[in-house]
């Protein structure tokens, strides 16, 4: 069973109708004691990282959320999900992330921003998320901030935007995504697939 955590994230539905389309068992997570019985969790994302954190804050999920990454449980961020789990943004650099990466989230400072539509993904090293799918995988992407690690080694994709930046990151069991694969087509699809079947 699949859990994605509610945090009032606008991509929820999209995470679960994806899900629901590649046949694998999920249930939306609003309450710490809904994650009992989970054995994967998706953290998606839409919005800003203040807010996001206030809100898992406010239905006291931070700390399940924290645990679960401290054990190195399955886990899949999107977006905002990938972000907020660094030390912290520049949006609200008072407001602390999970800190399970070290690092921070910079604004984009050329382009356009926020970057909307379909990306590149080059995968700088391979990884069972990308099994499958080209390198150079086209992508949908809604975002004006993007993660600056401190461990090169976490990064297993990256992508164009006027800078070169991490799209992809890894350590253990814990994957996250900067894109959206819930809206990236036939790839989006692909990459959840090998993301579900994970053992």
């Amino acid at each position: 069973m699949i859990g994605i955590v509610d945090y009032g994230a606008g991509n929820l539905r999209s995470v679960k109708k994806a899900l629901d389309f590649l046949g694998a068992e999920s249930r939306i997570v609003a309450a710490p004691g809904e994650i009992e019985g989970i054995e994967k969790m998706i953290l998606p994302g839409v919005g800003a990282f203040r807010a996001a954190m206030e809100k898992l804050q406010e239905k006291k999920l931070i700390q399940p959320v924290a645990e679960w990454l401290a054990e190195d449980r399955p886990f899949l961020g999107i977006c905002l999900g990938m972000q907020i789990l660094f030390e912290s943004g520049e949006e609200s650099p008072e407001v602390p992330g999970f800190g399970i990466f070290r690092g921070a989230v910079p604004r984009f400072r050329q382009g356009r921003v926020p970057q909307i539509g379909w990306n590149r993904v080059r995968f700088s090293r391979p990884t069972l998320l990308s099994e499958g799918l080209e390198d150079g995988a086209f992508f949908y992407f809604l975002h004006g901030f993007y993660v600056a690690p401190q461990e090169a080694s976490i990064v297993c994709g990256e992508t164009e935007y006027g800078i070169r930046y991490p799209s992809m990151i890894q350590r253990g069991n814990i994957y996250a995504v900067q894109f959206h694969p819930e809206k990236s087509a036939d790839n989006g699809l692909k990459l959840l697939q090998n993301w579900v079947d994970l053992s």
